[in-house]
């Protein structure tokens, strides 16, 4: 009986030494093709102790991972980043630190939402790579636990844009204007691949102020958020025109409502109960 055992425990052995022979050969095979890095092994190996997530544009928004399954999650996605010679140049929108014990910090920069095959969106200071979606779709979205308007890009950007189209009426479409997004209130929520799509949209005498030079431009527009909810959107969108020293306002109050925006404004008086 005894016999029997031990004969049954070998065979057991070797099927998963083979096994795990197996796995390592895919593995490997994977590398050759570039469908597999090895760069992030020390996640899978669990150095890791923590994960923190920055948001570039609001320092203040942090969140961190400690939960070994969602670690591991992200090493699933980053094995399979491909390593790539060139980087996006355009800003990050997030700073992700890996930490293995106290004093060693991985850090790489990522620009959220990019759908490019030639350039990464995830990079450090030697090494660059071109990272799936899922790091937004399953990770990232998951540790948003704040309260943030519904198709937050939908009803920002068309606020500017339907707020330039009736400034435009008046100004006509000879002067430059210039566009300031440096929005505190909803910084953490403003993405590089979203500004990218806005400023496309845009015509040829609007551009948004990159250099902080307001001077070059007839007219320049800041947009300040006053309040929102998940189904309410407020903001004051404000023109200047330097020739003539007249500021104009627009007041948004936006509501969402069947799975819409519906954009309501008034121009140089302030709505009641704003």
């Amino acid at each position: 009986m005894n016999k029997r055992i031990n004969i049954l425990i070998i065979v057991l052995i070797i099927i998963f030494s083979n096994a795990l022979v197996g796995c390592k050969r895919v593995d490997d095979f994977k590398v050759r093709l570039g469908m597999k890095n090895k760069d992030f092994e020390y996640i899978n190996e669990g150095r890791i102790s923590k994960v923190t997530i920055q948001n570039k544009r609001d320092k203040g928004y942090t969140f961190i991972i400690t939960d070994k399954d969602a670690i591991k999650e992200l090493y699933d996605i980053l094995s399979k980043a491909k390593e790539v010679e060139n980087k996006i140049t355009l800003d990050s929108d997030y700073m992700l630190e890996f930490h293995e014990g106290v004093n060693k910090v991985y850090k790489f920069n990522y620009v959220a939402g990019l759908d490019k095959k030639d350039l990464g969106n995830l990079y450090s200071d030697d090494k660059i790579y071109i990272v799936s979606k899922r790091l937004d779709d399953d990770i990232m979205k998951n540790f948003w636990n704040i309260r943030k308007p519904n198709k937050f890009k939908e009803v920002y950007y068309m606020s500017m844009n339907k707020a330039i189209e009736d400034y435009r009426k008046s100004l006509g479409k000879d002067k430059k204007i210039g566009i300031d997004i440096s929005d505190e209130e909803v910084a953490k929520f403003i993405l590089t691949m979203d500004i990218e799509e806005f400023k496309e949209g845009l015509g040829s005498k609007e551009e948004l102020i990159t250099d902080d030079d307001r001077n070059k431009y007839d007219v320049t527009m800041d947009i300040k958020t006053q309040g929102y909810k998940t189904d309410i959107y407020k903001c004051i969108i404000t023109f200047f025109n330097k020739e003539t020293k007249k500021e104009t306002k627009y007041y948004f109050v936006n509501k969402y409502d069947l799975n819409f925006w519906k954009f309501n404004f008034t121009k140089d008086k302030e709505p009641e109960n704003f």
